[in-house]
């Protein structure tokens, strides 16, 4: 018989998926039929709306109008009240095949210059897809075969944003709707759910409330401006990582901020991100349009190659591994900017290993090693390797053919090695090699891209570089391109939301707040606080005089990850009174053996 004791456990509830819609046909129709009919309930409702591009996107859909009134919410709901209708009419979605000139003909007569401008573009076959008799817009597809396959009750409107046509900002100003679909209301109901949650966690409201960061207008958009306690974040980040580097034998180095033209014309960087990079610093115009003058790094590695090329190197220097963060910068467009995953101005914890090519394999592996030791000091756990390999015919990549694959080789041999779980991704390499990236899952079932490796045989090509061997011949040296962290600032940005701004006890810029109950304590705490500092920990006493309560909620609001409340029993006892955001009540414990496992939690990445 059960034992009537027994308190059955409920099971925890089936966690929802939510697709991306690149991994799942059905999505992809549903979300790109959802756009139309959007458009269509738009053109309905506001006769002067000119329709532009209706994509599907990651979870969901947008469609670009051109509409002489800003859409409102009110107009978002009558929207989607009018999307309702057409659902609910079960308008069959007909695919029409049609010449270029009866395309322009049937455009002409609708008065719609932005389907001209497409039309001019396309290659045949040249499709339509209407939604019965009453709307159609050029499409290649695909769709559902009627409305009814559409869930009225799964999909919402979401937002308008202000896009420009084709992303130039010398065209026309579009507004974008953005909407997202799914194929039952459970999915729609826990993606609103992560939608909140997300707003929660967002960095940009979490990094002003724990005091992190700011941005000023006086200094531009894209530049964040780091306070005293986001300095000790960041600083704690780059003392880790030096730190695991010198043990793994990095050498560190320190290179400016400009550079002349030229070496990014030899490295390829000028060609391929010239568009992106800041203008010129030049003495005059003339020298200024000969491209002649210095401009702001948009990457570390070419300044590193110039330390290598220094000198003529021995086989016996290699592996030669060369380590900074060097704070590169990209002129991004205002409106690609977002708090710190999207700046104008990063700090990339950059590495290049020169080595030989008998050496690449293990150096690869020790590479990833050091990445992987990353991510668990930092806690995050759901992680994928994507071979970001180059995509066949492309005309984007230099280097021959021979060495592309001997550089994906590599990389593929490393993570079959590792027996890691990986998969590729044709056309997401860099211009000069083939990269191992790490694709994080948050908290959120969102992806980023942290770490990535890159295997590289073009640049020491164009740089000339070379090594004389152990047999007296000069050889030239396979480059690794490595970072952990990628970009300090949107990892940070990455992290607070992942840990919803409750960092690691080793990580959290204050570590420890000390609560005197009574000003009686003050002096025993500021004792207390003075010793522990001298041990490198980051503690704070909160000397407010307010009552302990407010106290205790202003520590947990800032989100310190130990409190230590001192009452005159604490004291006469030299004891803490100790509670923390991890475990709770732990009840008093004398000083010495407080400090003891602070510094042992500290030590090992783990909470107190």
């Amino acid at each position: 018989m059960p034992n009537s004791d027994t308190v059955a456990v409920p099971a925890e509830p089936e966690k929802i998926h939510l697709p991306r819609t690149s991994e799942s046909e059905s999505l992809k129709r549903i979300r790109h039929t959802f756009s139309h009919v959007m458009a269509m309930a738009v053109q309905k409702l506001f006769p002067k709306a000119q329709v532009t591009i209706g994509p599907w996107i990651d979870y969901g859909f947008y469609y670009d109008f051109d509409h002489p009134e800003p859409f409102t919410e009110k107009d978002l709901k009558a929207i989607k009240k009018e999307m309702i209708k057409i659902i609910n009419r079960k308008l069959p979605v007909i695919r029409e095949e049609v010449s270029r000139k009866e395309a322009k003909q049937r455009i002409n007569a609708l008065q719609e210059p932005y389907k001209l401008e497409i039309l001019e573009d396309l290659t045949p076959p040249i499709t339509l897809y209407h939604l019965g008799d009453e709307w159609w817009d050029l499409c290649a597809g695909p769709h559902v075969e009627t409305t009814k396959d559409l869930n009225p009750k799964a999909f919402d409107l979401e937002s308008v944003a202000g896009a420009y046509w084709r992303g130039d900002a010398n065209k026309s100003q579009l507004q974008r709707i953005y909407g997202t679909a799914w194929e039952t209301p459970e999915q729609l109901q826990e993606y609103k759910r992560r939608r909140e949650e997300a707003k929660r966690r967002d960095h940009r409201k979490l990094g002003k409330e724990l005091g992190l960061f700011v941005f000023a207008d006086e200094v531009g958009p894209g530049l964040p401006l780091w306070t005293p306690k986001g300095t000790v974040l960041r600083t704690t980040l780059e003392d880790y990582l030096k730190q695991e580097q010198l043990k793994r034998g990095y050498l560190p180095v320190v290179t400016p901020h400009i550079a002349r033209i030229d070496l990014f014309k030899t490295s390829g960087h000028w060609q391929k991100y010239k568009e992106d990079m800041f203008p010129v610093m030049a003495d005059d115009d003339q020298d200024r349009l000969a491209e002649q003058g210095f401009v702001m790094k948009p990457m570390n590695c070419p300044f590193h190659i110039q330390i290598y090329k220094n000198e003529l190197r021995s086989y016996r220097e290699l592996p030669m591994r060369l380590a900074e963060f060097g704070t590169v910068y990209r002129y991004e467009q205002s409106g690609e900017l977002g708090g710190l995953t999207r700046v104008r101005g990063f700090t990339v914890d950059d590495a290049h290993l020169f080595v030989t090519p008998d050496q690449l394999d293990d150096e690869f592996l020790k590479v990833v090693d050091l990445i992987l030791n990353v991510f668990r000091s930092l806690q995050l756990k759901q992680f994928k390797a994507r071979l970001s390999f180059r995509e066949e015919g492309s005309d984007k990549y230099i280097g021959s053919d021979e060495v592309w694959n001997k550089a994906q080789g590599a990389i593929l041999r490393a993570v079959q090695t590792l027996g890691m779980e990986y998969f590729e991704a044709p056309g997401e390499a860099a211009f000069y090699g083939p990269k191992l990236d790490f694709i994080f899952r948050d908290a959120l079932d969102r992806e980023w891209q942290l770490g990535t490796v890159q295997v590289d045989y073009n640049l020491p090509e164009r740089f000339e570089l070379e090594y004389v061997a152990e047999d007296g011949s000069r050889q030239r040296p396979v480059m690794i391109h490595r970072a952990p962290f990628g970009s300090l600032e949107r990892l940070i940005g990455i992290l607070i939301e992942e840990y919803a701004g409750d960092f690691p006890l080793w990580l959290a810029p204050v570590q420890v707040r000390l609560l005197p109950v009574t000003g009686d304590q003050l002096e025993f705490v500021q004792r207390v606080a003075e010793q522990w500092r001298l041990q490198g920990i980051r503690i704070e006493v909160d000397n407010s005089g307010d009552r302990l309560g407010k106290m205790i909620r202003n520590a947990e609001k800032s989100k310190i990850p130990v409190m230590a409340v001192v009452g005159a029993k604490e004291a006469e006892a030299e004891a803490l009174n100790i509670r923390t955001r991890a475990s709770g009540e732990l009840g008093a414990i004398p000083v010495s053996e407080a400090l003891e496992r602070m510094n042992t939690a500290i030590a090992n990445y783990s909470n107190f």
